[in-house]
């Protein structure tokens, strides 16, 4: 542990410790050898479950702010952290999207010291090393499990960990192995993803979201008070949904998330596994005061089942006892279904771009309502899928994530969700002005889709956009959409002068590729499916 007291203190001087470091320094910069040693300075270092510094305010507290935790990167940061945390305090929100230090990044499992030292220890071991694609790191797991954990992992899962959840990646067939080998170009795991997507897009896939975060908001003013924070229109009968993003002062887009309407006082919220705190600590705080609206976390209350592909309505109907055609359960809505003897929630939303429906079934029932589907899902070929799978898919779909494609410094005009944004009506929300005053003038950057046919190129994200032979911005989101056959990269187009669809068409594009400049073809719309004939069929 740390000694009361201790601080900023140094600890003692340590020679031998520094030694075999000044040995190899003198080989580097032999000047060193005439130079005289000043100071010894040999102190701790605080580092992170997840490697990065800490800032913003604190979920649990308002007004209580945290900078720490810097992981040797203090004097580097220092400034800049220091100047953000300060404009933090002033302006009342975030100045800029800070997400991968944000404090929020964090939940409950964090309180707990054996985990929390546990997972810093392999942070730390891990400062200098390379950071492979798709790395998952192994200490503290399993910490939080699906109900379908165990019955997963003898199916061949290979699990990813989100917020300290576990959850599938992909699943290994043909008695391969479940583990990731990490490379720079394409992994062992790409050829099995492949066999999931092309399950959702041919036959069925069920994945499990288990993870999801799930919130109620509740009361008589429960109306009121999301239509405050939410840019969409959610002011719609019970049995709807509404996709919406919520947003800041500026526009940019805090919350991504799903409201479905359950009844006249009551409103049920689906987000993402890992913003659970930031999404949670956004809407207890931005909920107008004196309003009778409660906001409640039921995450764990739920398992949640996403049964995606052309044969969805094949395999849901023959176990539910509800007539779920398209004429009486139409995209947009939720129903109350009963599989077996388990009354669940069904949304029928997507985000891999086909028919499908979430399933929000009572944990307790998780498994046999499973048992039930894929017994059920047999003769249609259903297979377990996973994230992997579900990201290819959204590539190919268009749909945005937040933490990449999408975020605090992003408005939907931006992004090209402005069809979700309730300008049209008089409506207030947060973020209205900035947003009714940016669609007045030419946008400054858009978000664009970038493909490249050669399968031999892997795009990752943060590759440079070079439009002209000019650098122009960098890919938010990448990878190999199965379907088209093709590199999907997604990314923001920048021009100060702005940047029209005119601008966007009559430039000649190129990615920068691991140094290697790489021609690449700009898409505008969906690649896949731009009607949603297959999302309503």
């Amino acid at each position: 542990g740390i000694p009361e007291g201790f601080h900023f203190s140094l600890l003692d001087t340590d020679i031998d410790h520094f030694e075999p470091l000044m040995e190899q320094a003198l080989i580097r910069v032999p000047a060193l050898a005439e130079a005289s040693v000043r100071q010894m300075i040999n102190g701790p270092e605080s580092f992170t479950p997840d490697g990065n510094f800490i800032l913003g305010e604190a979920p649990e507290v308002a007004g209580f702010f945290v900078g720490a935790g810097f992981n040797a990167f203090g004097i580097a940061a220092g400034g800049g952290a220091g100047k953000a945390l300060a404009e933090w305090v002033g302006g009342g929100e975030a100045p800029m999207d800070l997400w991968v230090v944000d404090i929020k990044r964090f939940a409950g499992l964090h309180g707990d010291q054996e985990f929390v030292r546990e997972r810093s220890l392999e942070l730390y071991a891990k400062h200098y090393t390379i950071a492979w694609p798709h790395e998952e790191h192994d200490s503290g797991r399993p910490r939080r499990v699906s109900p379908l954990y165990d019955r997963l992992k003898a199916q061949g899962a290979c699990f990813g960990s989100k917020l300290g959840w576990e959850r599938p990646n992909w699943f290994a067939c043909d008695g391969a192995e479940p583990r990731d080998d990490y490379a720079m170009g394409r992994q062992n795991w790409f050829d099995a993803v492949g066999r999931e997507h092309r399950a959702a897009r041919q036959a069925v896939a069920l994945f499990d979201a288990t993870s999801f975060a799930k919130f109620t908001v509740t009361g008589a003013d429960a109306e009121a008070a999301l239509a405050w924070i939410c840019a969409a229109d959610i002011a719609k009968p019970p049995g709807r949904l509404t996709y919406t993003q919520m947003c800041n002062q500026r526009g940019g887009i805090e919350c991504d998330l799903t409201v479905a309407r359950i009844a006249q006082d009551q409103f049920y919220i689906v987000t993402g596994t890992g913003f659970a705190t930031h999404d949670y600590a956004w809407i207890a705080r931005h909920l107008p005061p004196g309003l009778d609206a409660a906001l409640t976390d039921v995450t764990d209350d739920f398992a949640v089942f996403s049964l995606m592909g052309p044969r969805a309505r094949d395999v849901l109907g023959a176990v539910c006892h509800e007539d779920i055609s398209n004429h009486r359960f139409p995209f947009g809505h939720w129903r109350a279904l009963t599989i077996d003897d388990t009354r669940l929630r069904a949304l029928r939303i997507t985000y891999v771009g086909e028919l499908g429906w979430e399933l929000h079934v009572p944990a307790a029932s998780a498994l046999a309502v499973y048992d039930s589907l894929m017994a059920a899902g047999e003769a249609h070929g259903i297979v377990n899928a996973g994230y992997r799978a579900i990201e290819s898919l959204r590539l190919e779909k268009g749909y945005r994530a937040w933490g990449s494609d999408i975020g605090p410094d992003f408005t939907p005009l931006e992004a090209g969700m402005g069809w979700a944004v309730k300008l049209r009506t008089n409506t207030p929300f947060l973020g209205r002005e900035a947003l009714a005053a940016q669609k007045e003038r030419p946008l400054t950057k858009r978000l664009a889709c970038f493909t490249v046919d050669d399968p031999s190129v892997v795009l990752l994200g943060r590759e440079t956009i070079y439009r002209d032979g000019l650098r122009v911005g960098w890919l938010t989101s990448a990878g190999w959409g199965y379907t088209v056959e093709k590199n999907i990269g997604y990314g923001y187009v920048r021009n100060a002068g702005g940047v029209s669809t005119e601008y966007l068409e009559t430039g000649a594009y190129e990615l920068e590729v691991a140094t290697r400049r790489v021609p690449c073809e700009l898409r505008l719309g969906p690649l896949y499916d731009p009607k949603m004939e297959r999302v309503k069929a």
